[in-house]
């Protein structure tokens, strides 16, 4: 049964690039509102004004809009729970910060960095645990925002239930006075999202495993503030393709945006994001938005690690590029034509793209696949000393065979069924075969390291050009 009023957020912080990790967290939160028919918001974490970098937050809204993620809240949207930015709500942190202090439940910290050090120091020597509580002051002052505020724990054990690790639980060695707002007024991650999910109305927080370990300290904050908690879900981490270790910068964990740049297309990056780590149960691999939006349940998301694949991300984009309409890929494809397609229009450049398009793995290909059907390609013999089946041959044979497919092919009409009918009589007559024959066609014609079907290729590039190329070949084996 699908669960009623769900509103999931997604809160990055504006350090730099979304990467394949925290937009997993979006997607899968974007999913389960839409499953549900309930709300995503959009929020932006920025408290940490140090580590901000200057045009993150476009970027990030870029990234969700060029995947299709679309949120129902946001920084740039008018909403009842506005503003969506945190540096922006500094007014309602205080307000809540006051009726912690009032109830008890904060205090001003008296001590200076260095005098904290100094106690984490003697535990260290004592091999015990630092716990700020421990050197909670016996009085406290009055807060007047110069200092930092610290929320008053009160230890106790904790069970909770995590939508995806399941039931946990922890001592309360693991609950602690935190700090609520920094000495420059501005909250911490540890408050600021439980006050912002509490007063968006959040139903489900689902982010990654690294915050198992401070549950226990929001749990007690929920309790301070006598507000249900949310329902966790926590995400495995995104594996390296070793398997062994975190994905981290040097194994892919790039600008979600360099993946269309690369001529990744976004349903193949939504498809792939959606696969490390949830299954549908079946061994369906290809699944549109709609598919997912459908199917989507956090009971399907796996406790353990996905592993990054880059092979399984290309053959993937593959499928899709096959699997998209023709349309909808010239567009996409605009900007990865070769030059000399440049003084084509899009009649041309459709024509090209129906018969390579099966062929693509990324959009990337194109320049390679393309080019010979918009110019005539230089003359590229290694092509043929290269080839396993027609090093083999003397030049004397190769010139008997393209003189032989000319005084054919200039007999023949250049649609599909004529050319392989024609070609494959060339096959029987000169007693030879595909592997040799229409390898050396395909590369005379192309000078390329691959193509598409021969026939498609000799009618697309036409029946003038395609006799002028072999001749220019015969003409090279003449010369040299």
């Amino acid at each position: 049964m699908k669960s009623k009023n769900v509103r999931t957020r997604f809160a990055p912080s504006p350090t730099g690039f979304v990467h394949v990790g925290n937009l997993r967290t979006a997607l899968f939160a974007w999913l389960l509102a839409k499953n549900s028919g309930g709300q995503f918001i959009l929020r932006i974490e920025d408290t940490d004004q140090k580590r901000e970098v200057l045009g993150a937050i476009e970027h990030l809204m870029l990234a969700l809009r060029s995947l299709g993620i679309t949120y129902d809240e946001g920084p740039e949207l008018s909403g009842p729970n506005e503003p969506y930015i945190q540096s922006q709500r500094l007014d309602i942190y205080k307000k809540w910060a006051n009726q912690l202090i009032q109830s008890g439940r904060a205090y001003a910290d008296p001590y200076s960095s260095e005098e904290i050090e100094t106690f984490r120091a003697e535990c260290i020597k004592n091999k015990k645990p630092f716990l700020f509580r421990n050197y909670r002051p016996d009085k406290f002052i009055k807060w007047d925002g110069s200092t930092a505020l610290r929320f008053k724990s009160d230890p106790k054990n904790y069970k909770w239930h995590d939508e995806v690790m399941g039931d946990l639980s922890a001592k309360k060695d693991a609950v602690d006075d935190f700090i609520l707002i920094k000495s420059d007024g501005f909250p911490t991650y540890n408050f600021a999202h439980i006050i912002d999910d509490t007063e968006m109305k959040i139903t489900h927080v689902i982010r990654g495993q690294e915050f198992i370990s401070s549950t226990p300290n929001y749990l007690n904050l929920y309790e301070a503030l006598k507000v249900k908690p949310p329902k966790f879900a926590s995400m495995p981490h995104i594996m390296a393709e070793s398997g062994n270790k975190k994905l981290g910068k040097r194994d892919g964990a790039k600008d979600v945006l360099e993946y269309f740049r690369e001529g990744y297309l976004k349903e193949t990056i939504l498809n792939f994001i959606a696969s490390m780590g949830w299954n549908d149960g079946t061994e369906q691999e290809i699944f549109t938005v709609d598919d997912l939006i459908e199917k989507f349940s956090l009971d399907r998301v796996q406790q353990s690690g996905a592993r990054f694949d880059n092979k399984r991300l290309l053959w993937m984009n593959g499928q899709w590029i096959r699997k998209i309409d023709p349309e909808t890929l010239l567009e996409r494809a605009e900007d990865f034509w070769p030059n000399s397609a440049l003084d084509h229009g899009l009649g041309r450049k459709r024509e090209v793209l129906a018969i390579v398009q099966d062929r693509l793995k990324t959009l990337t290909d194109l320049p390679v696949m393309t080019n010979y059907f918009f110019e005539t390609p230089s003359i590229n013999w290694s092509l043929i000393d290269e080839n396993k089946f027609l090093s083999a041959l003397p030049k004397k044979e190769i010139k008997k065979l393209i003189s032989h497919a000319v005084e054919k092919l200039e007999k023949s009409k250049f649609d599909d069924e004529n050319l392989e009918k024609t070609l494959n009589k060339l096959i029987v007559e000169l007693n030879s075969k595909p592997a040799i024959l229409f390898s050396l066609i395909r590369t005379v014609v192309s000078w390329a390291p691959f193509s598409p079907a021969l026939n498609q290729t000799l009618r697309t590039i036409g029946k003038e050009e395609s006799i002028l190329r072999l001749k220019s070949a015969i003409d090279y084996l003449d010369q040299n």
